[in-house]
């Protein structure tokens, strides 16, 4: 996410920062993860490996070679059967599932896109708090400074 809550611009990422995609393997690695359909057809190479892949799609007819289909976030979640839950977008699957999240594991990008047309939901500081947060400077790959930041959700 960018400093103003950007997350995408024209069906991709904001940027290619490999210590963010690194991070994001590590977080999700053996668990599932669910994603709209446009997020998953955003990966050059289909489906993640190591993880349970579930998309949502309106689409009964929508298919793709190692994915689990799923047409509510609901029947998504019941059809998680490997590790934790991580819904991975895009903006309208995190507007979806923010009511029910209780952990979220964000990257904060300290740049501006003026491009971007995908933003993560405005959170209530009053319903989360930070649990853990490492600060990254920019370096020959990783163009950005950035933060890996973990919310709980206060009950």
């Amino acid at each position: 996410m960018a400093a103003d809550w950007a997350i995408g611009r024209g069906g991709g990422l904001l940027c290619h920062l490999p210590a963010d995609l690194k991070h994001f393997k590590q977080v999700t690695m053996g668990h599932a993860i669910v994603m709209g359909r446009k997020t998953f057809q955003s990966f050059p190479h289909g489906a993640l490996p190591g993880r349970q892949n579930i998309v949502l799609t309106r689409d009964s007819q929508w298919q793709a070679e190692g994915v689990t289909v799923a047409h509510s976030l609901e029947q998504a979640l019941q059809a998680a059967t490997t590790g934790d839950v991580f819904i991975i977008g895009g903006e309208q699957i995190y507007r979806q599932a923010l009511p029910i999240v209780t952990t979220i594991h964000l990257t904060h990008i300290h740049a501006r896109w003026d491009d971007a047309d995908a933003y993560f939901p405005q959170l209530d500081p009053h319903e989360w708090r930070v649990t853990d947060i490492q600060r990254h400077t920019a370096d020959e790959r990783n163009a950005h400074d950035y933060d890996f930041i973990t919310l709980k959700r206060i009950s």
